[in-house]
């Protein structure tokens, strides 16, 4: 990571991954990392056949672009495909999960905003998750 006043770097291979949820998952700018506010940014790898487990967000609305390989999005009942290029958008409360789709893995950009006045309150499963004893990824709270 490199830190100035007005600039954070933060490389995503150097940042932890969870499997708690189902991919990998990496939050990289966040209030721990970054100092950020207003949300935070994450990546999201789900290699052929991965899921991340159904959830929601009760404070933030989460803001997807798929940077490579194809997803299904599953938002309370409904379903949208989206592929390399496409961008989704999920309202917070809504109940969703993201499936891979094809031969390939893909990667996915996520944001989430605004953030819960505290990281704990953030998330909701609302299925168990595939790997309850993999920490969540950590989002931290303002610095």
């Amino acid at each position: 990571m490199s830190r100035s006043t007005h600039l954070v770097r933060i490389r995503s291979a150097d940042v932890p991954g969870s499997r708690r949820q189902g991919g990998h998952i990496r939050a990289l700018l966040t209030p721990a990392s970054a100092g950020t506010r207003a949300g935070f940014l994450a990546e999201a790898v789900l290699e052929p056949g991965e899921t991340v487990s159904e959830h929601y967000h009760p404070w933030s609305d989460e803001h997807l672009l798929v940077v490579e390989g194809a997803v299904t999005l599953e938002i309370d009942g409904g379903t949208v495909e989206l592929t390399t290029g496409d961008a989704g958008f999920v309202r917070r409360g809504a109940r969703h999960t993201m499936r891979q789709h094809g031969d390939e893995r893909a990667r996915v950009v996520l944001f989430l905003g605004p953030l819960a006045p505290d990281p704990a309150d953030g998330h909701v499963d609302t299925v168990p998750v595939p790997h309850p004893d993999d920490p969540p990824p950590v989002v931290g709270g303002p610095s």
